[in-house]
């Protein structure tokens, strides 16, 4: 959920690849398992393209409909 949270509050950016990596605060987050889980599962994906894709290889993960359905049932239980 705190993955889901740093998306939601646009600190995260993910890779372009087929196994998306993601990176909070610019940091790679340690369990980049939960992380692909996260992108193949429906609940992140990349924003549009910024520019930033081509410097750093990232652009800027957002929620899903999923995720945000996802983080509501947290935030009301």
């Amino acid at each position: 959920m705190a993955m889901l949270r740093a998306v939601a509050a646009r600190r995260a950016q993910m890779s372009c690849s087929c196994e998306p990596d993601l990176f909070i605060d610019g940091f790679a987050c340690c369990d980049q398992m939960t992380a692909h889980a996260l992108a193949h599962g429906g609940y992140i994906r990349p924003a549009e393209s910024t520019g930033l894709s081509a410097v750093t290889g990232r652009v800027p993960a957002e929620l899903t409909e999923a995720g945000e359905a996802a983080l509501a049932v947290t935030v009301a239980a």
